[in-house]
């Protein structure tokens, strides 16, 4: 009762009535309702809250065994208390549990901070902790404004929530309290070069229960609903800046199904500013809008006071229960997919509760001056903190009323159920595998196939093998296309009204829609199950802020002793850079495997697939990591010949480079190492290999799957990853100066990468060179100046001799514009 977001007069009344009935039986429900310094009870509220009584009354549920009104006046000076050493941790060097005025020396000289959304989180978070309390159930949380992490931190030391890296330096008390709001934004370094202080910008290793930095607003709108595993809760605290920066979000409950997720609540916090002036939906139709917009996307949409802990966990509550009834509807067939999901709209001004509330200066810094250096600033903030103050014994009985996890059992909330994630395969898939012709250097002999097969048959044998993980497969589009046709066939389309014919169901496996955000976000979001990513290689930048995010925090967990627990990520890149030769520029871009590269390669693995047999070891070995997303490009057409065995491509893999010990000539004597990258550029260089081997030019050939592994490390964990020096001296011999690598990517930024590998004027890289159109492959290495003809004329270069010792005059001219190259270097039927 009293849910609908429109009221009418006579509801308003009725609210009332109920209100002050209740209140007038209960002592201890008028006692929570008179409220707490800036923190009042709204009788809409009210009225919420007395039903959310009576229902746990009604179902036996006694949560941690405290009354609910003691939780929640408890709440209320949490909250209040939080607040107001936030704006210390803003403002303020000193802080005094006895609430004194501060000086001028008590403030900061630069004081920085994300205040206003900071105090629009706080009674947001300490609602999400009473509700566990009352419930006795330990719900996962994330918050996709992760600039608002001082909510986090500092209710979670008052609650004594904390991380080691937390609770070892902070503390309830004068000292305690002033060391956490000096080290927020202090910059320290310590001896190791890295920060001295656990506390960041944004959610952190250190932050407890934290999944995400939260530093790019809207991935978390995109993540939250393909999180939690059937039987888990996740909390989402979301903002209303992120959705306007984020398309995808609404299709959320395109996505949710009772049978294979768990209740999901997301929560908005709408305050209507950005940095710098009012989001667009604050400017035009406001909250009123918003409200039909979800109703239009299937979301039932349930606005409350954004200011009262209390409002959020009457709302945390209220919305589960609606999703639940939702799903027995489901169940019982009285109702289909998409079910309406509830969504939370909290309501509050931009920094409510201290001055300066709903401004633009809001944001960060409301005091408009500096209390440091102007007494009116000073003047402001002590009359805006006095009304946050709750004396220090007050404070310490509302603590302890939140601290009765053990009665139930229940975790505490650093430790819920998502932030642990520890995942792993029962059963390993064999590899599958092609057979090698006898002679591999007789061309006329290979066999070819496309890789992507075996991606195909690999992946559906893991999550066959494994039915006790929830696998996600995220695609844009064109999964046939992608060779996928195994995969799609038994996990099928998720969709909400299957058509007759199409691999679509229900209760599909594979997210798409045409945003690789948002399909991305299904498997990363999916951390307790089994993933996979697939899409064209030149939309996979589309995915790259999404993906990056992963990638930090997970290196961030593993630098500081937590290593995710996560089944590692495969983001297949294909129908690539060359193969798609035939759709103009903006389908021909490696920039997505470029950027991986650039970030720590023993989190980011970044793989250039060389064959069928390849592709079958390199996932198998994917799913038997934990925490990094592995990027592999990996050709799709049947055209890809096959030059690994198996247990050459698992040597490979363990390696990350292999000499081709069938190709080359004379390797004892060479005088020239040339180095593929990509499969198709593998292929270009065997061919200019057989070339120099006629005429009896010693060289070797080697395949390099993984370049992050020769790089120069640039942490401890990428010197732990890196190739041997015993292996890099057996591969590149000191004494070999002509090196030629040529590659997927762009050559330039290749060898940027392989620095320790390069011999200054002799070493050189051939690659895309951002030529192209609409071309054949053939043509598309032509025009980026990479085929077999242009390995031996650099090859020539680098070893000084004639290049007409090694093409002929036909082409040579072709090479030099002279001649089509059709024919010629790109041969009939290549």
């Amino acid at each position: 009762m009293f849910n609908s977001n429109v009221v009418t007069e006579a509801e308003r009344i009725l609210r009332e009535e109920w209100a002050n009935l209740y209140r007038k039986k209960n002592p201890d429900a008028a006692r929570w309702a008179a409220g707490y310094g800036p923190v009042e009870h709204s009788i809409e509220t009210q009225a919420r809250v007395f039903t959310m009584a009576e229902m746990l009354s009604a179902r036996g549920v006694q949560g941690d065994g405290v009354p609910l009104f003691e939780v929640l006046r408890a709440a209320d000076r949490v909250a209040c208390a939080a607040m107001w050493v936030a704006v210390h941790e803003t403002y303020a060097r000193n802080i005094y549990l006895d609430g004194r005025d501060l000086h001028p020396e008590d403030f900061k000289p630069s004081p920085e901070g994300h205040t206003g959304g900071v105090l629009n989180m706080i009674p947001a978070y300490t609602g999400y902790m009473a509700v566990n309390a009352l419930t006795g159930l330990t719900r996962s949380w994330i918050m996709g404004q992760g600039h608002c992490v001082a909510a986090i931190d500092t209710v979670n030391l008052l609650l004594n929530n904390m991380t080691p890296a937390h609770a070892e330096r902070y503390s309830l008390s004068d000292r305690g309290l002033t060391r956490y709001i000096r080290d927020f934004y202090s910059y320290a370094i310590g001896p190791d070069g890295r920060p001295d202080s656990p506390l960041g910008s944004h959610v952190n290793v250190h932050t407890a229960g934290g999944m995400a930095e939260g530093g790019y607003l809207g991935f978390v709108e995109l993540e939250y609903v393909h999180m939690p595993l059937p039987g888990e809760r996740l909390v989402a605290f979301l903002s209303d800046g992120a959705f306007e920066e984020q398309r995808g979000s609404d299709w959320t409950p395109r996505w949710w199904r009772a049978e294979d997720c768990g209740l999901v609540t997301p929560i908005m916090i709408a305050n209507g500013r950005r940095i710098d002036q009012r989001t667009t939906m604050s400017q035009v139709g406001g909250v009123d809008w918003f409200v039909e917009h979800l109703k239009i996307n299937s979301f039932d949409p349930i606005v409350f006071d954004g200011r009262d802990p209390a409002a959020f966990a009457w709302a945390i509550f209220e919305m589960e229960m609606r999703l639940e009834a939702a799903a027995r509807l489901v169940k019982g067939q009285s109702q289909g997919y998409p079910v309406r999901l509830p969504y939370g709209i909290a309501v509050a001004p931009k920094g409510a509760g201290f001055y300066g509330e709903g401004t633009n200066l809001a944001h960060n810094l409301p005091l408009q001056a500096n209390p440091h250096l102007d007494i009116e600033a000073a003047h402001h903030f002590n009359d805006s903190a006095r009304q946050l103050w709750a004396p220090l014994p007050e404070l310490e009985e509302a603590i302890e009323k939140m601290q009765h996890h053990l009665r139930t059992g229940r975790p505490r909330e650093r430790d819920h159920a998502l932030a642990h994630r520890d995942v792993s395969l029962r059963r390993v898939p064999q590899p599958v595998s092609r057979l090698m012709p006898a002679h591999r250097y007789d061309m006329s002999m290979w066999t070819r196939f496309s890789p992507m097969y075996a991606v195909d048959a690999m992946f559906l044998r893991a999550v066959q093998e494994n039915p006790h993980l929830r696998p996600r497969v995220g695609n844009p589009d064109e999964l046939r296309s992608n060779r996928m046709l195994r995969t799609l066939d038994a996990l099928k389309f998720r969709v909400t009204a299957p058509e007759p014919g199409v691999p679509e169901d229900v209760h599909g496996a594979v997210i798409t829609a045409l945003n690789e955000e948002a399909v991305a976000a299904a498997a990363l979001g999916n951390k307790g199950g089994i993933n996979i990513i697939v899409t064209y290689e030149a939309f996979g930048t589309k995915m790259h802020g999404i993906v990056r995010q992963e990638i930090i925090f997970a290196n961030s967990c593993k630098e500081n002793g937590r290593p995710p627990g996560w089944l590692s990520v495969p983001l297949i890149l294909t129908s690539h850079t060359w193969e798609n030769a035939k759709n103009e520029q903006s389908h021909q871009d490696p920039s997505m495997a470029e950027t991986m590269l650039g970030e720590v390669s023993d989190v980011s693995r970044v793989m250039f697939v060389a064959d069928y047999n390849t592709a079958a070891v390199v996932m198998r070995e994917v799913y038997q990591t934990q925490g990094q997303i592995w990027s592999l490009v990996v050709p799709k057409y049947e055209v890809i010949p096959d030059l690994f065995t198996t247990d050459e491509a698992a040597h490979l893999f363990e390696q990350g480079a292999l000499r081709l010990d069938w190709a080359g000539y004379n390797v004892g004597q060479q005088r020239l190492v040339l180095t593929a990258t990509g499969a198709y550029q593998l292929e270009e260089v065997l061919r200019a290999s057989f070339r120099l081997a006629e005429k009896e030019i010693p060289h070797s050939v080697v395949y390099m799957l993984e370049p992050g592994r020769f790089r120069a490390p640039r942490s401890q964990g990428e010197r732990q990853h890196a190739a041997s020096p015993e292996l890099v001296s057996e591969l590149y011999p000191e004494q070999v100066y002509a090196r030629l690598f040529v590659t997927h990517t762009r050559p330039d930024i290749m060898l940027g990468v392989l620095q320790p590998l390069c011999t200054g004027r002799h070493t050189s890289g051939l690659g895309f060179v951002v030529q192209g159109g609409t071309l054949t492959t053939p043509g598309m290495l032509f025009a980026n100046r990479c085929t077999w003809a242009h390995v031996l004329t650099e090859s020539a270069r680098l070893l000084e001799i004639p290049e007409e010792g090694l093409l002929t005059e036909r082409e040579l001219a072709a090479l030099h514009g002279r001649l089509s190259p059709e024919g010629v270097v790109t041969a009939a039927g290549y």
